[in-house]
C-alpha cells in the first residue's frame, strides 16, 4: 500500500451510495474501489497489491496516518492530518440525495481538502488501473481535468488543484480545494459550488434515513453506524444486496480462505432484511423481492442458485488470480465464487421467510400479489422437497456434504411460515404446509439431537457443534425454555467459545480447523442469551465485544481474539446484522428507561 505494505482493516474507512463503493485507508489512500459497481473491476486496488494495485493517494509530504470520523449520522469520510507545518482535513463521500423524486446516486467520487492550522505540505497520487490486468490506462490532460482511456467508459478526475501537482509532488494547501473523480458523464459545471452543495444535501439525505430508523435505548451509536453501512451494500438498481465489499481478504493469516464476497447471496439478503425490518425500513425489502421475483423467473423448477451477481445472472465461474500478491501477501487471490454451484437447501427457507412479513405485515400490504403469493408456495414446497437431503449448507462446505441440521431447520421454517400464511391466503393450500412442518420438525429432532452430547448437532447423525443452531431460538423451533433447547445453547457457548468470541464450528472444513471467530456467531449468541431469559448475561457479552469493534464501528468477518484484530472480507453484511440484532435483544424497551 504505498509507502507501508502492511493494512490493518480496523484502518480502513467506508463510502458510497447504493451503487458502488471505496475504502480510505487512514493514510488517505483509497485502497479499493471496483466501478460502475460493486462487482466491476476493481479501479483502485491497492488493498490487494500493495505494489502494482491502482491507487488514488492524498497524504502529508511527511507521510503518517490521520484520524478517521464520520460526520455525524453520515456516510461522509472524514480523515484530520497534524504535520509539521500544519494541519489539513479531508472529507470523502460518494453523492446520494433525492432529486426529482429519485435517488441521485452517480458514480462519482468527492474529495474536499480543506486546511485547518498552518501551511500544511501534502502530496497527491491518482493512478487508476485497468480491473484486474493491473494495466496503466492512458492519461490525458485537459485544462482542468486528466482523463483515464481504456476503461468501459470515460473516467475523468476534475479539480481546481493545479494539475502539476497531482504526481506526487509535495505542495502547500493554502486553500479548500476540490476534486471529483466520475464514471461516465464528466463534470461540466463549476467544480466548487457543485461540490459543496452535493456534499450539503448527502449529508442531509443520511441524516433524515437515520432519524427515520428505529434503534434501542442502548448501543445507539454502534447501530446507527451498523445500519449506515448496511444500506451501503444495497445495490439499488436492482435490488440486490451484496454481503460484502471486498474480495480475498483472508479469514485468518495463512488459511488459503480467500473468497469473493462482492455479490448476493440470498440468504445473506434475508438477514439484512430482518435486520432492516428492526430497523424499521422498509424499502429494501420491497426492491429485494423484485430482484427475486426477476431471478426466481429465470430458475427452472425454481431451483435457485446461492447467489448471484447484482444484475441477477449466474457467471461466477471461480478462478485465482496468480499475478496478485494479495491481502499482505496474503494469497490467492479469487475473482467469482464456487459456491454458486452448491447445492444450499437452507436458501428456499430464507427466500419464504424473506417474503413473509408482505403478508403478515399490513404495513407492506400494498406488496401483495398473486405473483408473490405464488412464489412463496413454490419455494416452500421447494424447501419441503430438498428437506432431509446433503448439501453444503450454511457454511458451505467444500467437503463431503451431508443433511446438515441447520438447513433442514430452515426447511421446517418455510412450511411453517407458509401454513400460517396459507391459513389466511390460501386455506386449500394450508393443511399440505402445516403437515409438512409438523414431519420436518419431528425428523430434525429425531435425526439431530445428540443426547451424549446434550445437544443438537451440525449435520444429522453427527457429533460436531454447530453455532448457527443458535438460530433455533429466533426461529422459534422450539419454545424459549425447552431444556433442549437451552442446553444446546449452553452446550455451543461453552465448547465453540474462543476467546470470550464464539467459532461457527470446530470441525476440518476441508481446509483445516477454524482458527479464529466468526463475527455473527457471537452476537447470536447474544440474542439466543437474551431470549431465553439471560438479557444480563447477553448485555455483559454484548458490552465486551463491541469494545473491539474498529474505529469508525465498521466489522468485518472474523475476530481474532488472541491478536484483537479483525479479518476477513469487509465490511461484512452478516457481521452488522448480528450487531444490529443482538443490539435490540440486550437492550431494555424505551419504555423501561423513559
Amino acid at each position: 500500500m504505498g509507502r507501508d505494505v502492511t493494512t490493518r482493516i480496523e484502518d480502513l474507512g467506508l463510502i458510497g451510495n447504493c451503487q458502488y463503493s471505496a475504502l480510505i485507508h487512514n493514510n488517505g489512500e483509497i485502497v479499493w474501489c471496483c466501478l460502475p459497481r460493486f462487482d466491476s473491476e476493481p479501479v483502485f486496488s491497492s488493498l490487494l497489491d500493495s505494489e502494482d494495485g491502482g491507487r488514488f493517494r492524498i497524504s502529508p509530504a511527511d507521510g503518517g496516518a490521520g484520524t478517521q470520523s464520520y460526520v455525524p449520522n453520515t456516510n461522509i469520510l472524514e480523515t484530520i492530518f497534524h504535520t509539521a507545518t500544519g494541519a489539513f482535513k479531508i472529507i470523502d463521500f460518494a453523492p446520494r440525495f433525492i432529486h426529482y423524486d429519485r435517488a441521485f446516486r452517480p458514480v462519482q467520487l468527492y474529495r474536499i481538502l480543506e486546511p485547518i492550522a498552518g501551511t500544511p505540505r501534502i502530496e497527491i497520487v491518482c493512478e487508476p488501473k485497468l480491473g484486474w490486468s493491473k494495466k496503466h490506462p492512458k492519461t490525458v490532460q485537459g485544462s482542468h481535468h486528466l482523463r483515464f482511456e481504456g476503461f468501459d467508459s470515460e473516467l475523468r478526475l476534475t479539480t481546481d488543484i493545479p494539475l502539476s501537482y497531482l504526481n506526487g509532488k509535495p505542495f502547500t494547501l493554502t486553500g479548500r480545494q476540490h476534486m471529483v473523480l466520475a464514471w461516465g458523464a464528466p463534470i461540466e459545471e463549476p467544480l466548487a459550488p457543485l461540490c459543496e452543495r452535493f456534499l450539503n444535501e448527502t449529508r442531509r439525505y443520511w441524516q433524515r434515513w437515520v432519524k427515520q430508523c428505529d434503534i434501542p435505548p442502548l448501543f445507539q451509536k454502534e447501530v446507527i453506524r451498523s445500519a449506515l453501512a448496511l444500506k451501503l451494500h444495497c445495490f439499488e438498481d436492482t435490488g440486490a444486496i451484496i454481503a460484502a465489499m471486498t474480495t480475498s481478504i483472508p479469514e485468518s493469516p495463512g488459511s488459503g480462505r480467500t473468497w469473493d464476497y462482492r455479490y448476493c447471496w440470498l440468504r445473506d439478503s434475508y438477514y439484512v432484511l430482518n435486520a432492516f425490518g428492526l430497523l424499521g425500513q422498509c424499502e429494501e425489502r420491497e426492491q429485494f423481492v423484485q430482484y427475486l421475483l426477476n431471478v426466481a423467473g429465470g430458475a427452472p423448477g425454481l431451483t435457485l442458485a446461492p447467489l448471484y451477481r447484482v444484475d441477477g445472472s449466474e457467471n461466477l465461474e471461480e478462478s485465482i488470480l496468480e499475478h496478485w500478491a494479495g491481502y499482505n501477501g496474503e494469497k490467492p487471490v479469487r475473482i467469482g465464487n464456487g459456491a454458486a454451484l452448491h447445492s444450499q437447501n437452507d436458501i428456499y427457507g430464507e427466500m419464504v421467510l424473506a417474503l413473509s412479513p408482505i403478508f403478515l405485515d399490513e404495513r407492506l400490504s400494498a406488496e401483495r400479489s398473486p405473483a408473490a403469493l405464488q412464489l412463496m408456495e413454490g419455494l416452500a414446497r421447494k424447501a419441503i422437497a430438498v428437506s432431509g437431503k446433503p448439501d453444503a449448507g450454511i457454511w458451505e462446505y467444500r467437503a463431503d456434504w451431508k443433511p446438515q441440521t441447520f438447513s433442514n431447520l430452515m426447511c421446517w421454517a418455510a412450511a411453517n411460515r407458509m401454513g400460517r400464511i396459507a391459513d389466511q391466503y390460501a386455506p386449500q393450500h394450508a393443511g399440505e404446509f402445516h403437515d409438512a412442518a409438523r414431519r420436518i420438525h419431528s425428523e430434525v429432532i429425531a435425526n439431530s439431537w445428540n443426547a451424549g452430547r446434550n445437544s443438537f448437532v451440525g449435520h444429522y447423525g453427527g457429533e460436531d457443534l454447530d453455532a448457527s443452531l443458535l438460530q433455533m431460538v429466533r426461529l422459534r423451533f422450539l419454545p424459549a425454555n425447552d431444556p433442549m433447547l437451552v442446553s444446546t445453547v449452553d452446550k455451543i457457548h461453552k465448547d465453540l467459545s474462543l476467546g470470550g468470541w464464539l467459532q461457527r464450528y470446530s470441525l476440518n472444513d476441508g481446509f483445516g480447523k477454524p482458527s479464529v471467530a466468526f463475527v455473527i456467531c457471537t452476537f447470536w449468541l447474544i440474542e439466543a442469551l437474551a431470549a431465553i431469559g439471560r438479557r444480563d448475561d447477553a448485555r455483559a457479552l454484548f458490552e465486551r465485544v463491541y469494545s473491539t469493534l474498529s474505529p469508525l464501528g465498521l466489522l468485518a468477518e472474523d475476530y481474532d481474539p488472541s491478536e484483537q484484530r479483525m479479518w476477513g472480507n469487509f465490511p461484512q453484511t452478516y457481521s452488522h446484522v448480528g450487531l444490529i440484532h443482538a443490539a435490540f435483544a440486550a437492550s431494555p424497551q424505551w419504555e423501561e428507561v423513559l
